[in-house]
Order: C-alpha cells, then structure tokens, then sequence
C-alpha cells in the first residue's frame, strides 16, 4: 500500500535522505500532466495499474492553459491528435482550438480518474537501492520502482543569447508570455523566430493592425497545411506506407511549390533536405501555412534576415538595416529541463533528450521511461504510452502474484 512517513520536526530538511515527509508508493511514479503524463496514467490504468503524477503547476496541460496565445488552434487534424482509449467530441472542428483541446484533456482525465498532485516540483530524482526517490520543492520524498518522465520537449522557454538584448528599451517577451495582438496595437513589433509560433504571432499581429518585422534566420520548410481540402500531414502519413520516405519529400515540396509558390522570394530560403527527413533527422518541424505566408507576399509582415545587435530603441540585422521597435516577441521554442533534475543514469543528452532515437527512445535502465520525447506530437506520445504500460504490467503482475499486495491510487499524506 502506498504510505506516508512524517516525522513530527523539520530537522534535516537540506538532506536528500531526510525529507519532511516520505511517500512510498508500490505503482510507476510519472512527472509530467501534459498530455503525455496523462497519457501514460491511462493506458496503465488500462492494465490495472494505479499510477502517481506530480505536476509542478497548479493544473493539468499547464503549458496549453498558461503559456499559450489565444488564437491557437491544433495544426493537424484531431484524427492525430487524440490521447489513447479516446476520441475527440464528434461535434469539435477539424482543427480544434486550444480551448476546445483543454477541455478534451479534462475530460480525458476526468474519464480515467487521473489526479495529478500539483504544485510538486520535482527538484532532484534519484535511482538508490532499487528505488526511485524524488524529492520536491515542498520537501516531500516520492520513492517508487518506476519513473515516468512526462515533461516532454517543451517543459521551459529557451531565451536566445542576442548581443544587446538587456539593453532594449521596451518590452521583451517571449511567446510563452503572448495571448493577442491587441496588447500591441500603434506598436512596432519585432519577431525573433520564423516557426510556427512566429508565423502565428506575426499573423495575429497583423489582424490587430500591427506590422510586424519577422527574423527569419535560417532555412525553412513551409507547407500549406491542406491540399485539396485534405490534410497535408495526412497524406503523408498515408502515402509513408506505401513510398519512401524521400519520395514522399519530393511529393510534399512539389505541392508546396504549386500551392504557395516559390517562397524563396519572400525571404523563406528552403532547406536542400526535405522536410519530413529534416523532422527525423533533427527534430525541426516544418511550418503549416495557416495565412502568414499571404500577409508577407502583400507586404503586411516584413521578413528580415538575422539579427546582429538588440540596440536601446531597435536592432541592427545583419543585411546592414536598423529599424526602431517598441516590443520584441522571442518565437523561439522550448526546450527539455529533465537534465536539471534528474540525477541518475546517462539517458539523456545535455539537451535533455533519449540518446536512443525513435522508436526506441522510451525504455531506460531500472525502471526509467520516457514519454513525450519523440518529436513526433501526440502520435508519438500515444505510441510510447502504449509500450511503456504494457512493458510496466508485465512487471506489476509478476509482483503482484508473488506479494499479492492491495495499492492505493495516490498516498495518503499526514503532514
């Protein structure tokens, strides 16, 4: 049974070992209350095996309900975006908007009665005497045989290092910080990024009457995201089955070519590696067209090549213009933060992601697995949740036929 052993001092509170309060629970441990985590929690308990996430926000899909803008919507159909055992309402778009997909992760962990405890910050895991022991920031000990490591890809913002920066003059955010255009309404706005973060910013920026300056500084891939009424993604996941990969490449580049023109012109420079090879090999998504790219052929989002320098009043880029600017928005992604906590093992990369690619990325040694790191969205998420619950119940009822223990779903906590 899960248990809570809490001494009745605070003495020791800077020791790993010597926690306020220790909470040892016999079912897998997952950190992370995305959809990944919850993901995860699902397909376990599909198994019957009771599952513990720890949420370092006050809310399940923290990263959708704080740290999106409001105009968001999924950029692939719903069909490749649903969480295992559960289909989107019938009655939701296409393309649902976030709102629409916070309230399906709701419902989703509604339906499995999955209860995060949240505001559990995980500070430090370690794998000590067969056991994992994490330790949180209200100095709380968690130890469990199985660590579920959900926070995925795009757990913190990542701040580029752009000379001047700290001396700009306005307003510097970064998207995660963004909601509307109509906070910035008479600006003049400059976006660090060109992915699909930028081109949507730019975009609702553009609505709002705003003209804003879009750095555009390496190659990228821009795909319309339907053809022919049909999704883009889609189709190619289709054909996948049938055609090689480069084959599939040529075919996405040549409907992108006849659909969107030669976007070269417009200063969106194509990488020589197609896009889904480009996805596999380094991760990098290629952009789903969803109207930014007519707003920059008629002149209503400004491309600009790299930035040199942030000066007080603007920046200097470097094709040798300087333009004056009232607010920067940084459209430049997130990044994985399991290397600052987890402090086992040599899973990961310094950039925080499975040294073993995909497929096989989910498994590590003693009772360590991943979920949400595949660079593959959702598909991929639902595709290791899968394994990792099935490879863990195997596990739990070889114990459970020995010991015949009774669990309980989430500790019971005296402190």
């Amino acid at each position: 049974m899960g248990s809570c052993k809490c001494p009745q001092d605070d003495h020791g509170h800077e020791d790993d070992l010597n926690p306020q309060c220790k909470h040892v629970f016999n079912g897998p441990i997952i950190v992370g209350a995305g959809p990944s985590g919850l993901a995860a929690a699902a397909c376990l308990l599909e198994h019957g095996v009771p599952s513990l996430i720890l949420e370092r926000s006050d809310c399940i899909a923290s990263l959708w309900q704080h740290r999106t803008y409001d105009r968001l919507k999924l950029h692939l159909p719903k069909d490749f975006c649903e969480l295992p055992y559960r289909k989107f309402p019938e009655d939701y778009p296409k393309y649902p908007t976030k709102h629409q997909f916070v309230a399906y992760m709701e419902s989703y962990a509604a339906h499995f009665s999955i209860r995060p405890l949240f505001n559990q910050t995980v500070l430090a895991a370690r794998f000590k005497d067969g056991q994992w022991r994490l330790r949180t920031a209200a100095d709380h000990e968690y130890v469990s045989p199985w660590l579920i490591i959900a926070t995925g890809e795009n757990a913190d913002p990542v701040i580029p290092d752009i000379a001047g920066l700290d001396k700009f003059g306005g307003k510097i955010i970064h998207t995660s910080s963004y909601k509307s255009g109509s906070d910035y309404q008479n600006q003049r706005v400059l976006v660090v990024g060109c992915g699909n973060s930028g081109m949507e910013v730019s975009l609702d920026l553009c609505r709002h009457n705003v003209l804003p300056h879009m750095v555009v500084r390496n190659t990228v891939h821009v795909l319309p995201r339907e053809v022919l009424g049909l999704s883009t993604f889609g189709i190619a996941m289709a054909l996948l089955k049938w055609f090689p990969l480069k084959l599939v490449d040529k075919f996405l580049l040549f409907a992108a070519s006849m659909t969107l023109g030669n976007t070269d012109h417009f200063g969106l420079r194509r990488p020589k590696t197609g896009p889904l090879e480009l996805k596999n090999v380094t991760g990098k998504t290629p952009v789903l067209d969803t109207g930014a790219l007519s707003q920059i052929k008629a002149g209503k989002i400004k491309v600009m090549e790299g930035v040199k320098e942030i000066t007080k009043n603007g920046a200097k880029f470097v094709d040798g213009q300087e333009k004056e600017f009232d607010s920067i928005i940084l459209a430049t992604g997130y990044k994985s933060n399991v290397t600052s906590w987890l402090k086992s093992g040599e899973f990961f990369t310094k950039e925080g992601m499975p040294k073993v690619p995909f497929p096989n990325g989910w498994k590590g040694d003693n009772g360590l697995y991943t979920v949400g790191f595949t660079s593959r969205g959702i598909l991929g998420t639902s595709c290791d949740a899968i394994k990792i619950a099935q490879d863990i119940a195997d596990q739990w009822r070889a114990i459970t036929n020995q010991q015949s223990p009774k669990f309980s779903l989430i500790p019971t906590s005296s402190s």
